[in-house]
Protein backbone atom coordinates (compact mmCIF):
# COMPACT_ATOMS: atom_id res chain seq x y z
CA UNK A 1 0.00 0.00 0.00
CA UNK A 2 1.06 3.34 -0.69
CA UNK A 3 1.49 5.61 2.04
CA UNK A 4 2.46 9.20 1.95
CA UNK A 5 2.51 10.83 5.40
CA UNK A 6 2.86 14.52 6.11
CA UNK A 7 3.40 16.07 9.65
CA UNK A 8 5.00 19.11 11.59
CA UNK A 9 2.70 20.90 10.68
CA UNK A 10 0.76 23.56 13.74
CA UNK A 11 0.38 26.57 15.34
CA UNK A 12 3.30 29.30 14.82
CA UNK A 13 3.61 33.08 14.87
CA UNK A 14 4.73 34.77 12.25
CA UNK A 15 8.50 35.05 12.00
CA UNK A 16 8.92 31.47 13.04
CA UNK A 17 10.25 28.42 11.48
CA UNK A 18 8.91 24.95 10.97
CA UNK A 19 10.37 21.64 9.15
CA UNK A 20 7.30 19.37 7.74
CA UNK A 21 7.80 15.78 6.84
CA UNK A 22 6.92 13.29 3.71
CA UNK A 23 7.02 9.97 4.93
CA UNK A 24 6.36 7.55 2.07
CA UNK A 25 6.26 3.97 1.69
CA UNK A 26 4.85 1.59 -1.18
CA UNK A 27 6.91 2.77 -3.67
CA UNK A 28 10.64 2.88 -4.85
CA UNK A 29 11.06 6.33 -3.23
CA UNK A 30 14.36 7.00 -5.45
CA UNK A 31 12.43 6.48 -8.40
CA UNK A 32 10.42 9.55 -7.75
CA UNK A 33 9.72 13.31 -7.75
CA UNK A 34 8.83 14.91 -4.39
CA UNK A 35 6.41 18.07 -4.50
CA UNK A 36 5.01 19.74 -1.67
CA UNK A 37 1.98 21.72 -2.48
CA UNK A 38 -0.66 23.81 -0.36
CA UNK A 39 -4.26 25.16 -0.49
CA UNK A 40 -5.50 27.81 1.72
CA UNK A 41 -9.39 28.26 2.48
CA UNK A 42 -11.16 29.49 -0.88
CA UNK A 43 -8.03 29.50 -2.80
CA UNK A 44 -6.33 27.31 -5.38
CA UNK A 45 -3.39 24.98 -4.92
CA UNK A 46 -0.40 26.43 -4.95
CA UNK A 47 2.85 24.87 -5.95
CA UNK A 48 5.10 25.30 -3.58
CA UNK A 49 8.78 23.26 -4.00
CA UNK A 50 9.97 19.95 -5.55
CA UNK A 51 13.05 18.06 -5.65
CA UNK A 52 14.01 15.96 -8.33
CA UNK A 53 14.82 12.37 -8.13
CA UNK A 54 17.73 12.43 -10.46
CA UNK A 55 20.38 14.85 -8.86
CA UNK A 56 18.32 16.66 -6.00
CA UNK A 57 17.74 19.80 -8.04
CA UNK A 58 15.60 21.86 -6.68
CA UNK A 59 12.92 24.12 -7.29
CA UNK A 60 10.42 27.01 -5.60
CA UNK A 61 7.50 28.82 -5.92
CA UNK A 62 8.07 32.33 -6.01
CA UNK A 63 5.80 32.95 -2.70
CA UNK A 64 8.68 31.35 -0.72
CA UNK A 65 11.53 31.68 -2.24
CA UNK A 66 14.56 32.40 -0.03
CA UNK A 67 12.37 31.20 2.77
CA UNK A 68 11.81 27.45 1.89
CA UNK A 69 14.56 24.53 1.88
CA UNK A 70 13.22 20.93 0.10
CA UNK A 71 15.59 18.13 0.92
CA UNK A 72 15.07 14.67 0.79
CA UNK A 73 16.44 11.48 2.72
CA UNK A 74 16.68 8.39 0.68
CA UNK A 75 17.48 5.72 3.13
CA UNK A 76 14.72 6.92 5.78
CA UNK A 77 12.20 7.67 2.19
CA UNK A 78 11.00 10.94 3.66
CA UNK A 79 11.43 14.41 1.87
CA UNK A 80 11.19 17.76 4.04
CA UNK A 81 10.12 21.12 4.04
CA UNK A 82 12.27 23.81 5.73
CA UNK A 83 10.25 27.31 5.81
CA UNK A 84 11.54 30.06 8.08
CA UNK A 85 10.07 33.84 8.68
CA UNK A 86 6.72 32.51 8.15
CA UNK A 87 3.81 35.29 7.29
CA UNK A 88 0.82 34.77 8.17
CA UNK A 89 -0.21 34.37 4.47
CA UNK A 90 1.31 30.94 4.44
CA UNK A 91 -1.54 29.43 6.32
CA UNK A 92 -2.96 26.80 4.47
CA UNK A 93 -2.97 22.93 3.96
CA UNK A 94 0.34 21.57 3.09
CA UNK A 95 0.46 18.40 0.93
CA UNK A 96 3.51 16.37 -0.42
CA UNK A 97 3.41 14.60 -3.74
CA UNK A 98 5.28 11.78 -5.36
CA UNK A 99 5.69 11.45 -9.24
CA UNK A 100 7.89 9.05 -11.43
CA UNK A 101 7.91 11.86 -14.46
CA UNK A 102 10.47 14.20 -13.51
CA UNK A 103 9.28 16.35 -16.21
CA UNK A 104 6.62 16.95 -14.62
CA UNK A 105 8.48 18.89 -11.72
CA UNK A 106 9.35 22.12 -12.83
CA UNK A 107 5.71 23.04 -14.77
CA UNK A 108 3.92 21.72 -11.77
CA UNK A 109 5.50 24.18 -9.51
CA UNK A 110 4.21 27.17 -11.68
CA UNK A 111 0.64 25.97 -12.56
CA UNK A 112 -0.54 23.72 -9.81
CA UNK A 113 -3.43 22.79 -12.35
CA UNK A 114 -0.60 20.38 -14.23
CA UNK A 115 0.01 18.72 -10.78
CA UNK A 116 -1.28 15.11 -11.99
CA UNK A 117 0.94 13.10 -9.39
CA UNK A 118 0.72 9.91 -8.86
CA UNK A 119 0.24 9.80 -5.22
CA UNK A 120 -1.09 12.64 -3.04
CA UNK A 121 -0.42 12.46 1.04
CA UNK A 122 -3.61 14.02 2.69
CA UNK A 123 -2.05 16.92 4.02
CA UNK A 124 -1.04 19.10 7.07
CA UNK A 125 -2.16 22.40 8.51
CA UNK A 126 0.16 24.93 8.86
CA UNK A 127 -1.51 28.06 10.65
CA UNK A 128 0.56 31.28 11.25
CA UNK A 129 -0.13 33.54 13.30
CA UNK A 130 0.48 37.57 13.12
Amino acid sequence: EVQLVESGGGLVQAGGSLRLSCATSGFIFDDYIIAWFRQAPGKGREGVAGISNMNNSTYYGKSVEGRAIISRDSAKKTAYLQMHNLKPEDTAVYFCAADPNSLLLRPSLLRPALAQYTYWGQGTQVTVSS
